[in-house]
């Protein structure tokens, strides 16, 4: 049983927060227990943690990355429901890891077309995400009313022990510069 890893951007601890309570009262347990808007899949991430220094310089060669967070949707393919995110400098990021690291394969979703997304669950049975909607639409109605912005300085390497785990924070690397600075 290998450890997966995957790279992010973590959310304002105030938000953090208010996600964790919102999945505790649903009792929502999967791989997602860690707030988090994903810049690098797991795809490409051995392991053995060969690419680290390949992505720890391509993080910190890259400015801090500014996000705005949205009201909940889920995704047309019902894999999730998350909190929408409006930031080409998450995509930057994306593009410039994926330069960087070289992945022999990766996901569908990688590329420039990843839709950047903060997610509050993942699809699994006995999880009913249309109803998890309707209450994330209230739980979170004011970041749908007016996007929540913030700047990200710096990236989470996030480790997920094997099947059926979380992913959890297992350190994190410094964005560069600001491009203003």
């Amino acid at each position: 049983m290998s450890p997966s890893y995957l790279l992010a951007a973590l959310p304002p601890p105030a938000l953090a927060a208010r996600i964790a309570a919102f999945r505790k009262a649903h009792a929502l347990r999967d791989a997602a227990a860690t707030p988090h808007i994903t810049v690098k899949a797991r795809s490409g991430l051995a392991p053995d943690l060969g690419w680290a220094d390949a992505a720890r310089a391509a993080v910190a060669a890259y400015p801090p990355v500014r996000v705005q967070v949205g009201g909940p949707a889920v995704f047309r393919n019902g894999t999730a429901l998350y909190l929408g995110v409006q930031s080409p400098d998450v995509v930057g990021l994306h593009l410039a890891l994926l330069a960087a690291l070289r992945p022999a394969q990766r996901f569908g979703y990688e590329g420039p077309h990843m839709t950047p997304h903060l997610s509050v669950a993942l699809a699994r049975r006995g999880t009913d995400l249309s109803a998890l909607l309707a209450s994330a639409r209230v739980a979170f109605a004011d970041l749908e009313a007016g996007p929540l912005a913030f700047t990200v300085h710096e990236v989470a390497l996030l480790r997920k022990a094997g099947p059926g785990g979380v992913y959890l924070p297992a350190g994190s690397w410094p964005l560069g510069e600001d491009r203003e600075g």
